[in-house]
């Protein structure tokens, strides 16, 4: 088993730097997603890790061995791709066995690490199969089979889950994060997905146009997010933002926007008190939106007047599209709300739970 460590590294195509200035560690055996949108560096993260770009500056460890200029074959890391990359005329036990026989592991050997991959997997009953004879979700397994039977020391995955069904989605992810509990291993999960990187890393690192925006455990990322971006990308249904400012009314720091004036929590009040009269963003999140009537007993809580837009019952919630004359915003209500469209309500918002960011830096203010 390895940790990998990413020294600075940064990757350029031509003008475009696609990742810059990365320098993470990743501890042996942990489980650590890349996540952000579409060009956000993560994948190619992961192919310089894998050796499938080239680095254009920096240094990446496997362990204690620097692989800058190692071959993809000989960094002792197995991939995952997001279309899994079959080969439609061999069987599956043919697939899962392909690498093992180019590096002429003896067959007894690769009978042994096929069958036993199988097990874990559940797919001891398709080795004889084709790859067009096996469901999505199938043909997942087979791929994650076959980076196991090489025992890598690390396993890269890139949105192996992208062409599943919601639900086999749910499904994979848990047998997936089984997978690296059993197996003990490295890995490097990619996906563009944030309840995927919630529901099974053990540290995420957030992208943005190439740059590491933020790195820790989901619950500290959802919690106390760095800046802007990651409170927005962090959590769903997004978190809600309001133009405002901070300002003084009796001697008490308060958020200021054009539709409502809200305290903020005595704890905070000298966190905040050094910037009065900035503009700043305030945070809320949807789940931190409650109907009043069925709001959380002990919140310090403030309410805010608004009009009911549209509601979507599911099952467990009502999710509530608010607004009032300048704003937009969203609460998570429990079903049994009596919110209906065109009504209006005092919103309750939870203070202990809201977030404030320097509208210039979008840096949170801690």
């Amino acid at each position: 088993m390895a940790s990998v460590t990413y020294e600075h590294v940064t990757k350029r195509f031509g003008d475009v730097v696609a990742v810059n200035d990365l320098d993470i560690r990743i501890e042996d055996k942990e489980f650590l997603v890349f996540v952000g949108p579409s060009g956000c560096g993560k994948t190619t993260s992961l192919r310089l890790l894998a050796g499938l770009e080239e680095i254009t500056e920096g240094n990446i460890y496997i362990g204690d061995r620097l692989v800058n200029d190692v071959p993809p074959k000989d960094r002792d890391i197995a991939m995952v791709f997001q279309s899994y990359a079959l080969y439609p005329h061999m069987s599956v036990y043919e697939n899962m066995a392909f690498g093992l026989k180019l590096r002429k592991t003896p067959k007894k050997e690769i009978r042994r690490r096929v069958q036993e991959a199988a097990r874990i997997l559940g797919i001891e009953d398709l080795l004889d199969r084709k790859p067009k004879q096996l469901s999505g979700g199938q043909r997942q397994r087979v791929a994650v089979g076959r980076a196991i039977v090489r025992e890598p020391h690390v396993f890269l995955m890139d949105e192996p889950l992208s062409n599943l069904d919601a639900k086999l989605r749910v499904q994979a992810r848990a047998e997936i994060s089984k997978l690296h509990q059993r197996l003990g291993t490295t890995f490097v999960y990619v996906t563009h997905d944030q309840v995927e990187a919630m529901t099974m890393g053990t540290r995420i690192a957030v992208m943005n146009a190439g740059v590491l925006q933020q790195i820790d455990t989901p619950q500290n990322l959802y919690d106390y997010p760095t800046n802007l971006f990651v409170a927005g990308f962090i959590g769903s249904p997004a978190m809600n933002f309001f133009d405002a400012t901070l300002v003084e009314r009796d001697g008490q720091v308060r958020v200021e926007t054009k539709d409502f004036l809200i305290p903020i929590p005595e704890n905070r009040q000298e966190t905040y008190r050094p910037h009065l009269g900035k503009e700043v963003i305030l945070g809320i999140r949807p789940e931190d939106v409650h109907d009043p009537e069925y709001a959380p007993p002990g919140i310090q809580q403030a309410r805010v007047k608004a009009r009911v837009t549209v509601t979507e019952l599911m099952g467990n919630e009502v999710i509530v599209y608010l607004e009032t004359d300048h704003h937009e915003f969203l609460g998570r209500f429990d079903p049994r709300t009596g919110a209906r469209v065109g009504s209006a309500i005092d919103a309750t918002m939870d203070l202990d739970r809201m977030h404030i960011f320097d509208r210039q830096t979008e840096l949170a203010i801690r």
